[in-house]
């Protein structure tokens, strides 16, 4: 896995432990969910673009 696409999913996880922490201490957000969503689809393309 290249650079790029390692450091994304790094982040992509990071952000999922982040909201998951929000919504256990805060509440649920739907848009912190949505934007969590959006990471996880543009690291998935960024992952599936580097392997090809």
């Amino acid at each position: 896995m290249p650079g790029a696409a390692k450091g994304m999913t790094v982040a992509t996880l990071t952000a999922l432990v982040l909201a998951t922490a929000y919504s256990v201490t805060l509440g649920g957000s739907g848009w912190v969910w949505f934007a969590w969503v959006v990471l996880g689809l543009v690291t998935l393309g960024l992952v599936t673009a580097d392997g090809n």
